[in-house]
């Protein structure tokens, strides 16, 4: 083939780096967005965060005209203490220089095709931090064999303590018989074991803490709790150890019928037997599971005013920033030096910062009001008057692409009179109505909760049954829908609600 230069004109979908910055700091959650602004503090020194309130930030913007910052964030402030006497040469007005440093990159560019990057170092964190140097939790093992160094025994007891422990799941239980244990031992000891002192070792540790550890079957754990010296004051006692040891498959069908006329008890007694069960922990070894708390804090605040529900964004969400007046005012118009340089390529990178923090904030409250706005029923009556409500339906309403809306939507919560709720928990699908109408998914399990929450505990409502009084309201509903719905929100099946009254 001969080679030759073709000319084309077409048209290109690319997205600035200053677009790319704003869509990655919208999509961040409360948290992650806090620590994005704190590296982005300690990497660029003409960002800082704003101290005061917004009118004693205004009054001071009038005395600093000469501040590039007054014209790109509205707010100024000068260094404490700090008075630096310029020249005449550093009067000039920032347009006459700011005209170099362009309000957007041309696409298809990045950070080091205009600018010099910054210091990678500044912005990663120190080894030292605190948070990473906090030792994790026990695990459940070596919280057994804590206790089994505290217990008094020989060499050989030992070594099969830990072989038992080695065993124990993080629920607790034995995961091998005690033959496996045994044949397991390591020959090279030549210890001469038997069995039985497998077994002897194994109550030894079921009498250590958590209550119920090292059982082999949930029989043996409820057993051993009952057993414990806690419940040797319950007058259920010697009835839920009988219901436990001879009829605990019976209980978890819910036959009491046939566990009363077994077990020879009243229905009074097999009562209080079964609540005295319901207090056990049948995963004691859950009670040791390292658990971090997380933490939510709301974006958005929305109260009534007036009977008006009103929208705001949560001031401690998003610290607010602006420019170092202190450096800025260092910049010269014509001077190329690698100072200079570093001080207009940090100045750009703080602007455009700023710029998407303000484009986040407001797409975030033009975003929620609208939910409120769609949404006005579920805040003044519940969740039985959720309207269905679809990303598309934001996104026509806002004039955004769906794509936006899903990236405000995540991770993103709204604190309420009702409770703090995801944005994405206003958004769900429709069930047709009898009149012609529409009703949300979410009204249908809130309708389901209710039903379920006044049902004959001996006659529990089975999911046909739901359907059918749900057809009575003009909600038309499939049985597996309901059987769907009744799981999302963690209602067990009829069998399993079944209860003594």
């Amino acid at each position: 083939m001969k080679q030759s230069l073709e000319l084309k004109i077409g048209q290109q979908l690319t997205m600035t780096p200053q677009l790319q910055q704003a869509i990655r700091l919208l999509q961040l959650s409360t948290l992650d967005l806090q620590q994005e602004i704190q590296q982005a503090i300690e990497s660029n020194p003409l960002l800082e965060q704003e101290e005061g309130s917004p009118e004693s930030n205004t009054s001071e913007e009038s005395t600093s005209q000469e501040s590039d910052a007054g014209d790109e964030t509205g707010l100024t402030d000068f260094s404490a203490g700090e008075k630096t006497e310029k020249p005449s040469e550093e009067s000039e007005s920032q347009e006459e220089w700011s005209d170099q440093i362009p309000s957007d990159l041309p696409v298809d560019s990045g950070w080091d095709d205009i600018y010099q990057s910054s210091s990678s170092g500044q912005g990663e964190r120190s080894d030292d931090d605190f948070t990473s140097r906090s030792s994790a939790p026990d695990s459940l093992q070596d919280h057994l064999e804590w206790q089994l160094n505290l217990t008094p025994m020989s060499d050989t007891d030992r070594l099969i303590g830990i072989a038992i422990i080695d065993a124990i799941n993080d629920d607790g239980y034995l995961t091998c018989p005690l033959e496996e244990i045994l044949e397991g031992m390591d020959p090279a000891l030549e210890l001469e074991l038997e069995l039985d002192e497998i077994e002897v070792m194994l109550h030894r540790i079921q009498q250590f803490d958590p209550v119920g550890v090292a059982c082999r079957d949930l029989r043996e754990c409820l057993l051993l709790q009952l057993n414990s010296p806690d419940y040797q004051d319950e007058p259920a006692l010697q009835a839920a150890q009988k219901v436990v040891d001879q009829h605990l498959d019976r209980l978890g069908s819910r036959d009491y019928t046939t566990i009363m006329r077994k077990a020879k008890l009243k229905e009074p007694e097999l009562k209080d037997a079964i609540e005295l069960i319901q207090t056990l922990n049948p995963k004691p070894g859950s009670s040791l599971e390292s658990s971090e708390a997380e933490y939510v804090i709301p974006d958005v605040l929305v109260s009534k005013k007036q009977g008006e529900w009103v929208v705001e964004l949560n001031p401690d969400a998003s610290p607010r920033l602006r420019i170092n007046t202190g450096y800025s005012s260092l910049i010269r118009r014509a001077d190329s030096s690698n100072d200079n340089t570093y001080l207009k390529n940090q100045l750009q990178e703080a602007r455009w910062f700023i710029k998407s923090l303000q484009s986040r904030s407001e797409t975030l409250l033009k975003v929620a009001t609208r939910i409120v706005d769609y949404q006005r029923g579920f805040f003044d009556y519940g969740e039985e008057a959720m309207k269905p409500l679809v990303l598309h339906d934001i996104a026509e309403s806002v004039e955004m692409h769906e794509s936006t809306i899903s990236r405000v939507t995540t991770q993103k919560y709204m604190h309420t009179p009702r409770g703090i709720f995801e944005l994405k928990y206003f958004f769900s699908s429709h069930v047709s109505t009898a009149s012609g109408g529409e009703c949300s998914s979410t009204a249908i399990r809130a309708l389901i909760k209710k039903l379920v929450s006044q049902e004959n505990p001996r006659k529990p409502l089975s999911d046909n049954k739901i359907a059918t009084m749900l057809a009575e309201q003009g909600i038309q509903v499939a049985r597996r829908t309901i059987a769907k719905y009744r799981e999302s929100i963690l209602i067990p099946p009829s069998n399993e609600r079944k209860r003594l009254v």
